[in-house]
Formats: structure tokens, C-alpha cells, sequence
């Protein structure tokens, strides 16, 4: 038997010494939680002050490895992204650093899956909508915008996991509560800096979808407010687009 979860305190995995963040978890006795940095190799047991508390798969004499990145020193890149085993779906690198995302709500999903098939119905020809995918913004940048709207060309094959900044026409994100701050500032922020002219914000209000549209100024490579649309949307640029916001019901 495990011994109360408040006798097991806290654990804290380091990176490296050469960076300062740490991450904190506490291994709760049903479960082993996967955590950002470290290495850790738990056999299926935790051990505490020379004792072993054997869990019931322990008893079966079943032993679980569980291996954790550690970031490298300066954090990780673009490349490695695509090479880093065992990372959840829809991880993003921002500054080097790994950022996972929690389950999505309903909100977030009809809206998504709303403005996804309106745009499918007027991108002009030669253009695609994709989802689900990151953008190489330099190095250490690799964010995944819930939509993209890229050149057909742009295409390089069935593997192809992102795409240059310069081939993306529009990127929308719809704000999740867990990210506020990078879908609000970060994001857009490095996709002005990186050249994406055209940004979508979509945030909730009253249960419905409020879209803030943003066009790149190109002398201080950063976003300009060009519109606030509640209830619905209709826009000239950079193509013609007529969405019925309130459909997301």
C-alpha cells in the first residue's frame, strides 16, 4: 500500500545547470505524470529514504521505464521538434522552450471546426486551408496556429509537418484559457516579427465567437487593429470572406 500522497511531497526536475527554469510536479501514488524537463527513469516503483513501495504492477514484477527530454543547453530547436520522442500532439517550441496543450473545450473545437469550413468554402483557388500544423519562425520558434491558410504549392510532400512563414497568408488563433497570454501577445507578436500579414484573434464572448483582425505594417513589423466582428464576419482582404458567426451553435 502507498503511503498518504502528503507524506510523498513534491519533486522537482532540473534542467541542466546552464538554465535557470525548473518545473514541479508531484507524483501522485496512482500514477506517474510525464513532466517537461529532466531525465527520469522511474522502474515502475518509488523509492523513499531506502524503502521500496511497490505499486500493483510492481507486484506482477512488471517494470515501466518512463524517459523525459532534457532541453539542451540554450533549449531547444526548430529540427528537433520532429525528432523528440514521445511528445504529445500539438506541442509547440516558443523560445526554445516545450509547451504543451491542455484538452480542448467545445468552445474552442465549433469554432475552430466553423470558421475552418467557411474558409474551405472561399480561399480562392491555388490556395489550401491547413490545420493542426506548426510554422518555422526561426530557430527556436515553431508555434501551431489552430488555422492556416498557405499556397497550394507550398506543399512538399505527405510528411511535411510545417511551413515557412513567407507561405502563410493568414493565421488564426482561437485564445484557450490555458494559453491566454502566448495566443493574445507571444504569438502574434513573432508572427508579425516573422512577416504573416494577415492575423486573426478569436476570442469567446456571450458564448459566441468575437474575431479581432489584424494586417501586418510592414514598417514596424508588427500587427494593426482592422477590425472587431462580432456576430459576423465580413472582410475584402486577403480574400472575400462571409462567416455567420453566431453558427457556432
Amino acid at each position: 500500500m502507498f503511503p498518504e500522497p502528503s507524506s510523498l511531497s513534491a519533486i522537482t526536475f532540473m534542467s541542466p545547470p546552464q538554465r535557470s527554469t525548473t518545473q514541479a510536479a508531484v507524483i501522485h501514488p496512482a500514477d506517474v505524470c510525464p513532466f517537461l524537463l529532466g531525465t527520469l527513469t522511474v522502474p515502475g516503483r518509488l523509492r523513499r529514504m531506502g524503502a521500496l513501495m511497490m505499486s500493483a504492477a510492481a507486484e506482477d514484477d512488471r517494470e515501466e521505464r518512463y524517459m523525459f527530454p532534457t532541453p539542451p543547453v540554450g533549449g531547444w530547436t526548430a529540427d528537433d521538434l520532429d525528432r523528440i520522442p514521445g511528445l504529445p500532439p500539438h506541442t509547440e517550441l516558443i523560445d526554445g522552450g516545450l509547451f504543451f496543450t491542455s484538452p480542448q473545450t467545445y468552445f474552442h473545437m465549433a469554432t475552430l471546426r466553423l470558421l475552418e469550413n467557411a474558409l474551405l468554402d472561399c480561399v480562392p483557388e491555388g490556395l489550401v486551408v491547413v490545420r493542426e500544423m506548426t510554422t518555422r519562425l526561426g530557430k527556436r520558434d515553431r508555434p501551431e496556429p489552430d488555422l492556416m491558410v498557405v499556397p497550394e504549392k507550398a506543399l512538399t510532400g505527405p510528411e511535411q509537418t510545417w511551413y515557412e512563414p513567407r507561405d502563410v497568408v493568414l493565421a488564426v488563433e482561437v485564445v484557450s484559457e490555458d494559453s491566454e497570454e502566448r495566443d493574445r501577445k507571444v504569438k502574434p507578436r513573432k508572427y508579425a516579427e516573422a512577416g504573416i500579414k494577415h492575423f486573426w484573434r478569436v476570442e469567446k464572448s456571450d458564448g459566441l465567437p468575437v474575431v479581432y483582425v489584424c494586417e501586418l505594417d510592414a514598417a514596424t513589423d508588427s500587427y494593426a487593429a482592422a477590425g472587431v466582428h462580432r456576430n459576423r464576419l465580413t472582410l475584402d482582404v486577403p480574400f472575400p470572406v462571409d462567416v455567420d458567426l453566431t453558427g457556432v451553435r
